[in-house]
């Protein structure tokens, strides 16, 4: 078999555009985005959709076609517009316009973004919620707690504390806090 070199096959990447008319304006609608700003788009809808320890289903849902109109399209948005990406979002879904440009993208090529979506969500899901999680959490904050620590037992005054174990057994009627007895005296 004749070996064919990669330089003869003049191979430049696909920047097609499909136009989508919409309210009298060409909306020019990429058929094909870089892997590198597949992965960007997909990671920053996760990393906006992160909420309180789990990915937020409605957030995601926001960010990741939010960000297909900001990457596969020429539409620009100001500042402020993007300030407030729900009302944007809203706006955008309400009209049919995120359904029409996901229409406008090849089939391939938008499931292919919903599939890495869904596994770095699943990647990501399972490793927060493992061991090596756990421990690279506890070991990222071990400077700041032996830290703290450290100042603990740097201010801790003896005399101090002789005073609350006085007051705590005061009000434990005489009574030893640590065996919850009569003392003896």
């Amino acid at each position: 078999m004749a070996k064919v070199t990669y330089a003869s096959l003049k191979l430049k990447r696909n920047s097609e555009v499909n136009i989508l008319k919409y309210n009298d304006k060409e909306i020019e609608v990429l058929q094909y985005l870089p892997i590198e700003d597949k992965y960007s788009l997909v990671m920053v809808a996760l990393q906006n959709a992160y909420r309180d320890g789990i990915y937020n289903d409605i957030m995601l849902e926001q960010m990741f076609n939010l960000n297909i109109i900001y990457m596969y399209t020429n539409i620009t948005f100001t500042d402020a517009q993007r300030a407030n990406e729900a009302k944007l979002y809203d706006e955008l879904e309400s009209n049919g316009l995120i359904a029409d440009v996901i229409a406008s993208i090849p089939e391939h090529e938008y499931l292919a973004l919903l599939d890495y979506l869904k596994n770095v969500r699943q990647c990501l899901t399972d490793y927060k919620m493992s061991v090596n999680a756990t421990l690279q959490a506890f070991v990222e904050n071990l400077p700041e707690n032996a830290a703290a620590a450290a100042e603990i037992v740097d201010n801790f005054d003896p005399e101090k504390y002789k005073a609350v174990v006085d007051f705590a057994k005061a009000a434990n009627g005489g009574r030893d806090i640590n065996t919850n007895e009569e003392a003896t005296e």
